[in-house]
C-alpha cells in the first residue's frame, strides 16, 4: 500500500495513514489487489477518517473482484468508478514468470489457451482497477504488477526538484500536480484509454495483411481459425470499451449535476478533461468497428473473388464442350457399323471430315471468343 499526499504544487510520500486531509490538497492510496483484503480495515478507517464514510461492503466485493466489468455507482459521499486497461506486454512476460497467484496463474492459462492467433490479439487481454473518489481521497486498487499507479507516479518524479527545505520524501513538481482526487483519476483513466489507441496501430497492421492475402489472387489463404478469433476479439474490444463509455458517461452527467468542493475553473477542467476521456473511447470504438467492417468486407470480397474464379472455370469448361459436341457428333457417325457408307470408301474423306471439324472448332473458338465465353472476368 502507497500513501501520496498531494498539496498545492507539491507530493509527499507518507509512511502511515493520515488522519485529515491536508487544506490544500488531498490523500492519494494506492493499493493491489492481492492485498486488498488485508488491507480493508486500514483503508475503512482512513475512509472514515479522511472521506467522512466507509466503503459499503457491496462496492469492497466489486473492487475486490477481477472480473468486474467496467461500471459507474455512487453515494451521497464517494463515487465508485471500476475501469478496465489492457494489460501490457511487461505485464504479460511477468504473468508468465510469476506464480505468485492464482490469478496470476489463471491470467497466463488465458493468454497460452488463446491458439492460431498473432500475438497483437493476445494484447486484447484487460484487467480490472477500481477508484472511490471522496472530495479530499481517492483509493485506488490496482491489479499485481499494474503500470498504471507506478508510472503516473514516475512520471511527477522525474519532472521534480527536491526541496532543500522539505524532508527528502516531499518533492516539489515543475508540472502541473492534479488538483483533486477526481483529476488524478481522470488522468490515469486517460492514460488507461491511450493504451487501447496504440494498440489499434498493431491490429491495423495484422488486417492490413490479412486483407492483402485474401484479395490475391495467387494465394491459398488457410488461416482461418486466427481470422475468427481475431473477429472475436475485436467484438470483445467493442463490448469493453462500450462498458467504459457507458460509465464514464454516467459520471459525466453526474459531474455535471454536483460540486465537488472545487471552484468553477476546476470543475470547468474536469468537465473538459472528462469530455476528453470520453472521446478518446469513442475513437476507440469507432476504430474497433472499423476493424471489423475491414475484415468483414475482405472476406466477402474474397468468397466474391473465388465464385468469380469458379464462374471462370466453368464458363471455359462449358464452351469447350460445346466445341468438342458437333465434332464427336461427327466421329460417331464413323463408328457405327453400316456395310455402305456415301463417303467412307473415298481416299479423301478422311481430310475432308478433318477439315471440316477443324472448320467446325475454329468457328466456334472465334464465335465464343467474340462473345467473351473463354475470357475472364477480370479482363
Amino acid at each position: 500500500m502507497q500513501i501520496i499526499i498531494f498539496t498545492q504544487g507539491s507530493l509527499q510520500f507518507a509512511d502511515v495513514l493520515p488522519t485529515s486531509a491536508p487544506t490544500d490538497g488531498f490523500v492519494w492510496v494506492y493499493t493491489e489487489r492481492e492485498t486488498f483484503e488485508t488491507d480493508l480495515p486500514k483503508l475503512q478507517t482512513l475512509a472514515q477518517q479522511v472521506g467522512g464514510s466507509a466503503v459499503l461492503d457491496l462496492h469492497c466485493q466489486d473492487l475486490a473482484s477481477h472480473a468486474h466489468p467496467s461500471d459507474y455507482d455512487y453515494t451521497s459521499v464517494y463515487d465508485l468508478v471500476i475501469f478496465r486497461r489492457l494489460i501490457s506486454a511487461t505485464e504479460i512476460a511477468d504473468v508468465k514468470l510469476s506464480n505468485a497467484s492464482n490469478v496470476a496463474q489463471a491470467s497466463t492459462q488465458a493468454i497460452r489457451s488463446r491458439k492460431g492467433g498473432p500475438p497483437v490479439f493476445n494484447r486484447i487481454d484487460t484487467r480490472a482497477v477500481g477508484f472511490v473518489q471522496f472530495d479530499k481521497l481517492l483509493i485506488s486498487i490496482h491489479p499485481t504488477g499494474c503500470y498504471t499507479a507506478k508510472t503516473f507516479v514516475e512520471r511527477y518524479l522525474k519532472d521534480a526538484l527536491h526541496s532543500e527545505q522539505a524532508s527528502a520524501r516531499t518533492v516539489v513538481a515543475r508540472s502541473r500536480l492534479p488538483t483533486s482526487p477526481a483529476d488524478l483519476m481522470l488522468r490515469m483513466i486517460n492514460m488507461m484509454v491511450d493504451s487501447y489507441l496504440d494498440l489499434r496501430k498493431d491490429l491495423s497492421t495484422q488486417l492490413d495483411h490479412w486483407q492483402t492475402e485474401l484479395l490475391n489472387p495467387r494465394s491459398h489463404f488457410t488461416n482461418w481459425s486466427a481470422l475468427m478469433a481475431a473477429r472475436n476479439e475485436l467484438h470483445t474490444l467493442e463490448d469493453l470499451c462500450e462498458e467504459q463509455h457507458d460509465a464514464m458517461q454516467e459520471w459525466l452527467d453526474t459531474l455535471r449535476e454536483q460540486a465537488l468542493g472545487v471552484s468553477q475553473a476546476e470543475h470547468d477542467a474536469l468537465l473538459a478533461r472528462a469530455r476528453d476521456v470520453i472521446e478518446h473511447i469513442e475513437r476507440v470504438v469507432h476504430h474497433v468497428r472499423r476493424l471489423e467492417n475491414s475484415a468483414e468486407s475482405a472476406i466477402q470480397i474474397h468468397f466474391g473473388a473465388q465464385s468469380n474464379r469458379t464462374n471462370d472455370i466453368m464458363r471455359t469448361l462449358t464452351a469447350l464442350t460445346a466445341i468438342f459436341l458437333p465434332l464427336n457428333l461427327i466421329t460417331g457417325f464413323f463408328g457405327m457399323n453400316f456395310e455402305t457408307f456415301p463417303i467412307i470408301h473415298n481416299q479423301y474423306a478422311l481430310w475432308w471430315t478433318m477439315g471440316l471439324m477443324l472448320l467446325i472448332a475454329v468457328t466456334l473458338v472465334v464465335v465464343f471468343w467474340r462473345k467473351r465465353y473463354l475470357a475472364r472476368t477480370g479482363r
